[in-house]
């Protein structure tokens, strides 16, 4: 068994006592990898011997969670009522233009990944810009591109 399926056996028998925790393993399996590998998700399936379409209905119908690798920065622009209202569509329009990148997609060296998001519960902020840990409101095209440079200046330091 590969390193990699035997970070996911621990995972496994921590719940494998316990019926209905499904979703527990696909969240500690993605907090594990940073996504669900589909190598991965098969091993649970065997272990588990459930299909592997439950584990692809569960982890496609909850947004936590990622079937692809997500890029070190992973910038999210909120596109909720209140950004939207506030100029979201043209940071949207500035992030796909300077990154190359449509909703959903990482660039091919790994350093971004960009998606939009419905609401991130900070509308006094609006629009907002986050990336992981770090917020960044009122946004507008601008600002938006110095937070693309600071992270992009982080890659060549």
């Amino acid at each position: 068994m590969g390193e990699d399926l035997q970070r996911s056996e621990k995972i496994i028998e921590k719940y494998r006592a316990e019926n209905g925790t499904l979703i527990g393993i696909l969240q500690d399996l993605n907090e594990e990898y940073g996504y669900l590998p589909e190598e991965v998700l098969k091993h649970v399936a065997r272990e588990l011997e459930v299909p592997e379409s439950t584990l692809y209905s569960l982890a496609t119908f909850y947004t936590s969670f990622r079937l692809q690798p997500i890029g070190k920065y992973h910038i999210r622009v909120c596109v909720g009522t209140a950004c939207h209202v506030k100029g979201a569509p043209f940071i949207v329009d500035k992030v796909e233009r300077e990154l190359g990148l449509k909703p959903g997609e990482t660039s091919s060296d790994g350093l971004f990944t960009f998606e939009t998001v419905n609401c991130l519960g900070a509308c006094a902020l609006a629009p907002l810009v986050t990336s992981g840990d770090d917020f960044h409101g009122k946004m507008d095209q601008k600002k938006v591109m110095k937070v693309i440079d600071k992270y992009r200046n982080k890659k060549k330091a």
